[in-house]
């Protein structure tokens, strides 16, 4: 029976192995819902995404998506700490805020990390409140070098050597002991693999090992009461938006492990270990983005762009560098069904016409500060785009200026379907008055005639 599954989806094309992923999410596998009203939300929420992005037929109406991250535990009425630190809180303020504010999608908060893990493996890629910041701040990227320019051979010749016993090294002070493994292919034969137990039984590595198992421990835990939330929710009605991650390779590297300016140097220095590394990282995005759908059964993969953005690189390092290995990425996602749902966060007017290389109808572009007039008139009729709204507006504006930002985005970006109504960045607070007035306005002024 699984090798005649395993055929037929190998027979299917990309179109009818993203109406099977749509099929089986809205199918809702192992909810209960609570109603047939539940249910017929939950299923209406899907058909609305799944008409916005296949661009054959305009959805009922505008779908809503307050892209968020901290906001809505902090509209719920819990401060960054505690959510990052309260599983139940946490639960508590989110129930609150989708019940209170209604949205067609919302963002699982597995997001928010457990501040309790991060603080046993001593953490350094990111500072966060209740350890290392205040308790009403939100978790900050603390970028460096954690991968030097020595250190590329080693990437490219054995990415998951580095990994293991680099990396990890650098970005926990609590992991710090790894670097003293031997490589695991010493695996390979009993006398180096008694050399490389040897160096498990250091004291210092089994410490970090000790560290690295409790923090597994409370994640797990942290990750279930999550979890159970999101089943709650859903059989509510309520959808949760994304089931998978990725980045482009180029971002990978350049974000956390070499760093904003020592890759902008290396583009010049050493252009071909760039690609190479890039080429090296590309597989590893594509399984990364792969594994989060097959898990969830929910064919959204969420892939925020950071340093292909306007002004961040020239359109010929752009051409070179950043689009193959970020289009390759989403051509095997299309392939396999799933739906990239991509984050361009900053501007990409220059970049627009790239999207046009991509298959109409099976991606969500988020755009930032990106002409939204623009993108409708350069890829409207190949890609759902999504976002625009300001986050200046939504933290500091009125009601009004909320309905006005919606309207011109409705009536420009969302003529005859195709878009989906967003922030242009993810929220980390909001203000109530201008949360409800994107929502509630949309709900009303959305609706196609």
């Amino acid at each position: 029976m699984e090798a005649d599954m395993e055929k037929n989806w190998q027979e299917m094309s990309k179109e009818e192995r993203l109406e099977a992923r749509f099929e089986k999410w809205s199918a809702g596998p192992g909810l209960d819902f609570k109603n047939p009203g539940s249910k017929a939300k939950y299923q209406k929420s899907i058909a609305r995404l799944k008409d916005a992005v296949q661009l054959k037929k305009t959805p009922d109406r505008v779908p809503i998506l307050p892209w968020a991250t901290f906001m809505p535990p902090v509209l719920g009425g819990i401060n960054p700490k505690e959510a990052m630190y309260d599983a139940d809180k946490l639960n508590s303020a989110m129930m609150k805020y989708l019940t209170e504010y209604d949205p067609d999608y919302y963002g699982s908060a597995v997001i928010i990390a457990h501040g309790p893990a991060l603080e046993v493996l001593d953490f350094k890629l990111y500072k966060w409140p209740g350890f290392n910041l205040p308790d009403q701040y939100v978790y900050q990227c603390m970028e460096d070098e954690y991968m030097t320019a020595a250190d590329y051979q080693h990437f490219i010749d054995d990415p998951t050597d580095f990994f293991l016993r680099v990396y990890l090294s650098r970005i926990a002070g609590g992991l710090a002991p790894m670097k003293m493994i031997a490589p695991l292919y010493n695996t390979i034969e009993l006398p180096p693999l008694a050399l490389w137990l040897l160096t498990l039984g250091i004291p210092d590595v089994q410490e970090a090992m000790k560290k690295l198992l409790e923090a597994g421990r409370l994640s797990f835990e942290f990750a279930g009461k999550i979890g159970a939330f999101d089943k709650e929710a859903q059989e509510k009605g309520f959808v949760q938006f994304t089931g998978g991650f990725s980045k482009a390779p180029y971002d990978f590297l350049a974000d956390t492990m070499r760093g904003t300016r020592p890759m902008m140097a290396d583009l010049y220095r050493s252009p071909d270990l760039v690609l190479k590394a890039i080429e090296r990282m590309t597989p590893i995005a594509i399984k990364t983005g792969l594994g989060g759908p097959e898990a969830s059964g929910n064919p959204i993969v969420f892939i925020p762009l950071h340093k292909g953005a306007d002004g961040w690189m020239s359109d010929e390092q752009f051409r070179k560098f950043y689009w193959p290995s970020l289009k390759e990425l989403i051509m095997t996602l299309i392939d396999e069904g799933c739906v990239p749902f991509l984050f361009a966060e900053g501007g990409f007017n220059t970049r627009l016409e790239y999207l046009n290389e991509l298959p109409r109808g099976h991606c969500i572009w988020l755009f930032d500060q990106t002409d939204m007039a623009k993108a409708k008139e350069v890829v409207g009729k190949t890609t759902c785009i999504a976002g625009n709204v300001p986050i200046s507006k939504i933290m500091t504006g009125t009601p009004e200026d909320i309905r006005e930002v919606c309207k011109r985005l409705i009536d420009t970006a969302g003529k005859g379907g195709g878009y989906i109504m967003s922030m242009g960045c993810a929220a980390d607070e909001g203000k109530p008055d201008t949360v409800h007035a994107m929502i509630d306005f949309t709900k009303e002024y959305g609706v196609y005639k």
